[in-house]
């Protein structure tokens, strides 16, 4: 059976952005070039104003829809915050490859129906989300830290990543650790243990390979420290509860959406921002994330986290009157609830943008809910014997499964795996072919980042090994 391959090189700009890019100037240059060909050649010897050169779309793939893009995008990445330039280039930063001999997916369940791999043939080659040609040498680097060990579930469909830079993950991890100390007072000093083991810079590093700075990474660490603050805190582990949560998350979602009110109440409003951890973390994580983001990206994630809030309330209320969802159902609430928020800031971590219409995509949208969805059943999956040593009824996949359709836990929990999995090839189908049907360097880059977030969030499961163990099904 063919075997799903590597995660892609984690480069700065997809091979196929840049190749795109050459393709239109290559046939700007053409002397059969078209009316269209010609003025597409004068923009982009001439910089527009705001550093972008105007390039006419590619006519999509028989059978898929129209993508239209804002023609001044199409054919560079800017960085955000960038200087105008006459010529934006690609740059392609190629990252360490795996480990020699590192598995490439885990061993099929006996007797459970294995998957196939991600999307091959037309279009694929552009989102690489399997294969790919040898990079360029990478510039010499410190020697690669050694692998960490953790046992991947059998029968699960993922791409193992190059082990994270330890000098980034080292400095991402000191300061997210005085970020949530000194300007947050995140946590007590018990906690200092659980905070360490979570692993977050490491995780982050993983995830954001091709993020400019450490500054950049911090953006990031910064909303997940924060959003699981929120989640122990008021939902779950360390005083949580679903009765009145829905007061609590309005409150702090007011810490990355603000009031606006009259004068005499707007102080009192800002007061209560430092009322509690998990208010303190929301706003000062969301400051850092608005001075390094645009206006529509920072939109974009309030929105993402509404979505995220309306999740944890719907557990909360089937929580408060024992309901045993569906699995459809537990899988629609898990569509809110989930780590869609994570992925959809890449290009912000990136240091670049992905254009607000172009992201609003229903193609688009569609690939970010299968990402968010994948990688949460994951979640399910490595946490399932941690949650069901917790009080009460946790649900999660696989115990709605087993409840829901009569099955042993271990069935329950071996026909989750196959969920996830489908979600996984419908992921990297429907991102393949919106990559063919839309070759915009923007959107190429975005989506080649939201795959290595992917496969980086799936790294951090399996090797955490001091949160998550699997149970002994196999």
């Amino acid at each position: 059976m063919p075997e799903p391959g590597p995660s892609p090189l984690q480069s700065s700009l997809p091979t196929a952005a840049a190749h795109f890019g050459l393709h239109v100037l290559g046939r700007a240059a053409a002397p059969t070039e078209t009316a269209g060909a010609a003025a597409l050649t004068a923009a982009a010897a001439a910089a527009t104003g705001d550093g972008t050169a105007p390039v006419t779309a590619s006519t999509p793939a028989p059978g898929t829809a129209p993508l239209t893009a804002p023609a001044a995008l199409v054919g560079t990445v800017p960085a955000v915050g960038a200087a105008p330039a006459a010529v934006v280039a690609p740059v392609v930063v190629a990252a360490p490859a795996p480990p020699a001999g590192a598995a490439v997916t885990a061993p099929p369940v006996p007797g459970a129906g294995f998957v196939l791999p991600g999307p091959t043939g037309l279009g694929t080659v552009a989102l690489s989300l399997a294969r790919r040609a040898a990079a360029p040498e990478p510039p010499e680097t410190p020697e690669p830290a050694a692998p960490v060990v953790g046992r991947p579930i059998p029968g699960l469909y993922f791409h193992p990543v190059p082990e994270p830079d330890p000098v980034r993950v080292d400095e991402v991890s000191r300061r997210i650790k005085a970020w949530a100390l000194d300007e947050v007072q995140l946590y007590p000093e018990d906690w200092e243990g659980e905070f360490d083991g979570f692993s977050v810079g490491r995780y982050m590093v993983a995830c954001h390979p091709d993020a400019p700075t450490v500054e950049h990474l911090m953006v990031a660490t910064r909303l997940m420290v924060a959003e699981n603050a929120v989640d122990d805190c008021y939902c779950e582990d360390h005083g949580g509860s679903p009765i009145g949560l829905g007061g609590r998350l309005l409150l702090a979602h007011t810490a990355l959406d603000p009031l606006h009110t009259t004068t005499e109440y707007q102080p009192l409003w800002a007061e209560s921002l430092h009322a509690d951890a998990p208010r303190r973390a929301y706003r000062s994580a969301m400051e850092y994330f608005v001075a390094q983001s645009t206006p529509s990206q920072a939109d974009r994630f309030r929105h993402d986290m509404a979505r995220l809030h309306m999740g944890y309330l719907a557990e909360a209320a089937w929580a408060e009157t024992d309901h045993m969802p569906e699995v459809w159902e537990y899988l629609a609430m898990r569509q809110f609830n989930n780590f869609r928020p994570c992925p959809t800031i890449t290009d912000t971590v990136g240091g670049y943008e992905l254009p607000a219409d172009l992201h609003a995509q229903p193609a688009m949208q569609r690939v970010l809910a299968l990402a968010g969805n994948a990688t949460t059943i994951v979640n399910d999956l490595y946490s399932y014997t941690k949650e069901l040593d917790s009080p009460g009824t946790h649900l999660n996949l696989p115990v709605v499964i087993a409840d829901r359709e009569g099955v042993s836990d271990r069935e329950g929990y071996l026909k989750a795996v196959e969920v996830h999995n489908d979600l996984m090839r419908d992921f990297e189908a429907e991102a393949a072919a919106l990559a063919e049907a839309c070759p915009v360097p923007t959107v190429q880059r975005f989506l080649r980042g939201v795959a290595v977030w992917v496969d980086g969030n799936h790294y951090w499961h399996q090797t955490n090994t001091y949160r998550y163990s699997l149970p002994d099904f196999w």
